[in-house]
């Protein structure tokens, strides 16, 4: 059975970010089943097409355009008379529903098309996620028009057909929101795991030289937004404290603040300027492609302090990296402390500075935690696996 699907995200391909890389591959996996996919996504740039077909998905861009908290909301509002075009859908699904939820539920209840949910985030349901910015605004979820604007929206939310849960901490969201359980279906992110893999010495080196990073360098690598739920500023004063006796040592920080209420990027450089770090910390900003920058590497820290999932840590795990985490959120479903990774408390900058010296201090260890990592990716997150969930998800099949 072909099916014919349609996909809402606010970002996609050529943004990157966690979001943006699983619905491409998800979209890919579909359209070499057999399936239809069409991509309704934000022109983020005046440069990009309105629409396109790559690799055999149609992609439509709506704006508007350019950055901004706001541009989310005016997008929300563009999606609504594009959907009523479409004809012969047979599910809808929707990556992240905090602005595209309402619009893909009521939608495909008109139509009869089934309807999927996926928080990408923490909070989503709950409205937790909105906190940050509504502080900024004088406001909270405590406040009575927030309250009723999630009430009514939440009780449009819960006639979708079914919800992914990417992670534990996801799923205990959605029951507390009055999800009956037989909505919910567990389907974790998932990675390629013939793109990220472990590489050997010369590989490595053939990767630093193409990266600009130094043959010598012991390289530690952080990949994700640089927002402040993410404990980069831990990270950086643990890193100073390090630097000065590890001369070799140098960490990379692959990715930007970007449109997050949380960015806390320029905070970030101008800690390294005043510390003199400069030479000791790269910041990439975006890139394309961050599996060159891991498979350079020799250790992942990832010391998020709010997480949904985490599928940094786990393209870092498929290439077989040593990882030092926290297990908050949707990690808790991923590391096992001594197994497959290192796991400290969030936030505790003393736990984080010894783990990053245990490992570096016993190269072995190293190597053991990260075969470890590459055995847990490949048994419980394979592309493959997922995919096959979904296409069930999609054609109601599921169990």
């Amino acid at each position: 059975m072909t099916l014919r699907l349609l996909f809402l995200t606010e970002s996609y391909w050529p943004r990157v970010g966690g979001t943006p890389t699983q619905v491409r591959m998800l979209a890919g996996e579909m359209v070499r089943r057999g399936h239809t996919v069409t991509v309704v996504t934000r022109r983020w740039e005046a440069a990009h097409p309105d629409r396109e077909e790559r690799d055999g998905i149609r992609i439509v861009r709506l704006g508007p355009t350019g950055m901004g908290p706001w541009k989310k909301w005016g997008f929300g509002f563009r999606v609504w008379p594009a959907l009523l075009r479409y004809e012969n859908v047979d599910a809808v699904y929707c990556a992240g529903m905090r602005v595209l939820g309402v619009p893909a539920v009521l939608t495909g209840r008109w139509k009869g098309w089934r309807s999927v949910l996926r928080p990408v985030s923490c909070g989503e349901m709950s409205g937790a996620f909105f906190d940050e910015g509504l502080r900024r605004m004088g406001l909270g979820t405590a406040a009575w028009p927030i309250r009723l604007g999630l009430m009514v929206r939440n009780r449009i939310l819960k006639r979708a057909d079914r919800f992914v849960a990417i992670s534990s901490a996801i799923e205990e969201e959605l029951r507390a929101a009055g999800i009956p359980p037989e909505k919910i279906v567990r389907i974790p992110n998932a990675v390629d795991e013939e793109r990220f893999r472990p590489v050997g010495p010369e590989e490595k080196q053939r990767w630093r030289a193409a990266l600009g990073l130094e043959s010598g360098w012991r390289v530690a690598i952080y990949t994700g937004r640089l927002v402040r739920a993410k404990g980069l500023p831990e990270l950086l004063r643990v890193w100073a404290r390090l630097a000065g006796e590890w001369p070799e040592g140098h960490l990379v920080l692959v990715g930007s603040g970007g449109n997050d209420l949380g960015n806390c990027e320029a905070e970030l450089r101008a800690f390294c300027r005043e510390r003199g770090l400069e030479r000791r910390v790269t910041f990439t900003s975006d890139v394309a492609d961050v599996a060159p920058w891991l498979k350079a590497s020799d250790l992942f820290l990832f010391p998020t302090r709010n997480e949904a999932f985490g599928i940094s840590l786990i393209e870092a795990m498929a290439c077989g990296l040593p990882a030092v985490s926290t297990a908050v959120g949707g990690v808790r479903d991923i590391v096992e402390d001594g197994l497959n990774a290192l796991v400290v408390p969030a936030g505790d900058e003393v736990a984080l500075e010894a783990a990053i010296r245990r490992i570096w201090s016993d190269p072995a260890f190293g190597e053991r935690l990260g075969a470890a990592a590459r055995r847990t990716v490949i048994e419980r997150f394979s592309k493959a696996m997922s995919a096959s969930r979904y296409e069930a998800l999609f054609s109601g099949q599921e169990r």
